[in-house]
């Protein structure tokens, strides 16, 4: 008989379980509500978790539109681009993109950032589903609703 096993066992890609969640984003702040989504697709809350393989979960996120900034940056924060041409670096700050053509963009930035760069990281982010209304069109796969407004109000009481 065994005793206590001191290895972990990774988990292979074929017995990853991968599970729909769906957030509401109005009213949240961008850079709190990113670092749960972006936990989330990761896979970092599951004890199965492996960093080299993509065990995180679909998340659906509805009113991607209505976050918000703390403080002053929605009008001190910038996106940069560059076109690739001499002097060709663009710049627009967070308020002309939330009030642009597609402001779900800031949102998608942030989680982004926070997942790793490279083909696991762009894996990972195909499993975000972000829309600007109420309406999306993945109600088939049953997504579990995760309150964050709560989540963010446990973790201030208690920090």
């Amino acid at each position: 008989m065994k005793a206590l096993s001191k290895t972990t066992r990774s988990i292979k890609p074929a017995e990853v379980e991968k599970k729909w969640h769906l957030i509401d984003a109005e009213g949240l702040v961008v850079g709190r509500v990113a670092t749960i989504i972006a936990n989330i697709l990761r896979g970092k809350h599951k004890p199965s978790y492996t960093p080299h393989v993509d065990c995180g979960d679909h998340v659906v996120v509805i009113n991607a539109d209505k976050v918000q900034f703390t403080g002053n940056k929605a009008g001190k924060k910038h996106y940069y681009k560059h076109t690739g041409y001499a002097g060709g670096l663009k710049d627009v700050t967070a308020d002309k993109v939330l009030a642009g053509r597609f402001p779900e963009r800031v949102l998608e930035k942030a989680v982004e950032r926070m997942v790793p760069r490279g083909p696991l990281g762009r894996a990972q982010m195909k499993a975000l589903h972000l829309y600007n209304g109420t309406e999306h069109p993945h109600d088939g796969q049953k997504p579990e609703v995760l309150d964050v407004a709560s989540m963010n109000r446990k973790n201030k009481v208690s920090a």
